[in-house]
């Protein structure tokens, strides 16, 4: 293991130490560092929450801030927040209109976030939940319920943050979050493993010349590990599986999202882009929206994924609007 840290059992909190530091926008609650809020609450509007474990920055906590989210709670490397963590940022960013949680499936997130939900209940704090499952990969067609939620749920957090700074309730921001959610398909692949710190060493091995199509970004196995092919015989493999989830007509409006996995130059992501646009152009849909560079990485991990957001007329202005976040920083299209 070659990384930059003091000690393994206090990655995290050095992490966090640095991010206060650097980005005043940002502070924590109940004396508990991985208790991350917007230092910009503001009263009235519907506060949106959301959590998992570290190692995927700028996943999750990376998009606390202006037009996006108001609070995070923070895990373990690849580990959940637990459920009293959960309910102090609910209740710090409850600013009257209710709280809506966003959060990945995955079965420690989904125990804590719903017992986080209980707990805010007895605070009378009205919650709501959207739980991301875009990864094609890991669920067929008719069982969209077990798949996990990766890269995608950015898409989620742009149009639900963009709702909620309209000063929509908290049925209409959770409505547009769900809709955000059915309308994204996301599909990755691995060439390498990562290393968690306090493990010290690769959480799976895979060869030189492979990759793995459909891994997920804790190393969980994909679809298929097979020789390292061409950039576009990649995305062609993987765009195939997104069209067939996805009905695209000419004249149709998408979100493209490049995610490098945490050891992906940003060339190799705009080789990715290129061809992905070729497809698009293929079919007649328009790229309105393109965002390519490290959204939800995994560590140091090699590898990429492509989500679409099929866009809508309500969906693509909220994707479109402004947002500004310590990790993340967009302009009215």
């Amino acid at each position: 293991m070659k990384k930059f840290l003091n000690e393994p059992v206090t990655f995290v909190d050095e992490m966090l130490e640095g991010i206060y530091a650097a980005h005043p926008q940002v502070t924590y609650v109940a004396d508990d560092k991985r208790c991350l809020v917007t230092s910009r609450l503001k009263p009235g509007k519907v506060g949106i929450a959301t959590g998992g474990g570290s190692g995927h920055l700028p996943l999750f906590l990376g998009y606390v801030g202006d037009g996006m989210l108001d609070g995070a709670a923070v895990g373990g490397v690849f580990q959940s927040p637990s459920a009293e963590q959960m309910l102090q940022v609910t209740k710090a960013i409850d600013q009257g209109a209710g709280v809506l949680y966003i959060y990945g499936n995955y079965s420690g997130d989904i125990i804590n976030f719903d017992m986080a939900a209980e707990l805010a209940d007895l605070e009378d704090i009205k919650v709501r939940q959207v739980v991301g499952n875009d990864d094609v990969a890991s669920s067929i067609v008719g069982e969209e319920q077990k798949r996990r939620g990766v890269a995608g749920i950015f898409f989620i957090y742009k149009a639900a943050g963009a709702a909620a700074a309209k000063g929509l309730s908290l049925d209409e921001v959770s409505r547009i979050a769900d809709k955000a959610r059915l309308h994204t398909r996301t599909m990755g692949v691995a060439l390498s493993s990562c290393v968690v710190p306090e493990i010290g060493h690769a959480t799976f091995s895979i060869g030189e010349d492979e990759m793995e199509i459909g891994m997920g970004i804790h190393g969980e196995p994909g679809i298929s590990r097979k020789k390292l092919a061409s950039a576009d015989a990649v995305i062609d493999e993987m765009m195939e599986r997104i069209f067939a989830e996805q009905d695209y007509k000419r004249g149709d409006k998408v979100a493209v999202l490049v995610n490098g996995l945490g050891g992906t130059p940003m060339e190799e992501l705009y080789i990715l882009f290129r061809r992905v646009s070729q497809l698009l152009g293929e079919r007649g849909v328009t790229a309105k929206h393109v965002f390519v560079g490290e959204f939800a990485t995994s560590m140091e991990m090699a590898g990429a994924s492509v989500s679409i957001l099929h866009l809508d007329d309500e969906l693509d202005p909220l994707i479109g609007a402004p947002a500004n976040t310590p990790f993340f920083k967009h302009y009215s299209a």
